[in-house]
């Protein structure tokens, strides 16, 4: 059965000699899935100078944890958990980092923090392109389980098929998920349909 039926960037075979502890087999996984992974991380975590640990640590986690794979067919999805799971435990331990420093400033400090902080982004937003920042801007709007979920969805391109191995939740469930998270982030905007009907009947 063809790797590519199931747009794996490998064959079956080389994720099963991985598997049987083959060193050869598991460097060439890493390098068929580095790009693609680093890229997911980079969307999910927002900081790129923490990309590459994050990715050490996905794959770290993949070669203690292969021989738990059920079959080769689940790979992908699989691999994406892990990388979701890594994602989330970067952003708890950077969420636990920013709060003991804020904590640690006088009032007028975290105002001045944040002033600069919002003359970054300013400047940032002002050199990258419009479309790109606003998906970022968008994202950042709602929660990490929603900006993880909307980029698997809307820029890695996961089907629904696919989440439904990396959340380990049937297809409804995610539609569910989506329509919620979508809701999120129109809410975010202040363009949902219930603040459009009210600027059109004022």
């Amino acid at each position: 059965m063809p790797a590519t039926r199931y747009g794996m960037l490998v064959e079956f075979e080389l994720v099963k000699r991985a598997q049987g502890g083959d060193a050869v087999a598991f460097k060439e996984l890493v390098l068929a899935y580095r790009k693609r992974i680093l890229g997911t991380i980079a969307r999910l975590i927002g900081h790129p100078d923490d990309v590459e640990d994050v990715g050490q640590e996905v794959f770290l986690r993949l070669y203690f944890s292969l021989d738990q794979l059920r079959s080769p067919e689940v790979f992908e999805p699989w691999l994406y958990r892990l990388t979701v799971n890594a994602a989330y435990d970067y952003l708890r331990r950077q969420r636990r980092r920013n709060e003991s420093r804020m904590a640690d400033l006088s009032e007028q400090q975290v105002v001045k923090a944040d002033a600069l902080a919002g003359s970054k982004v300013g400047k940032e937003a002002e050199e990258q392109g419009r479309v790109k920042e606003t998906v970022d801007a968008l994202l950042r709007s709602v929660s990490e389980e929603d900006r993880i979920l909307l980029t698997l969805k809307e820029v890695e391109g996961l089907s629904l098929k696919e989440l439904e191995k990396v959340y380990h939740v049937n297809e409804n469930a995610i539609k569910v998920r989506l329509f919620r998270a979508r809701q999120r982030v129109l809410k975010s905007l202040g363009s949902g349909p219930k603040s459009s009907t009210k600027a059109k009947s004022s």
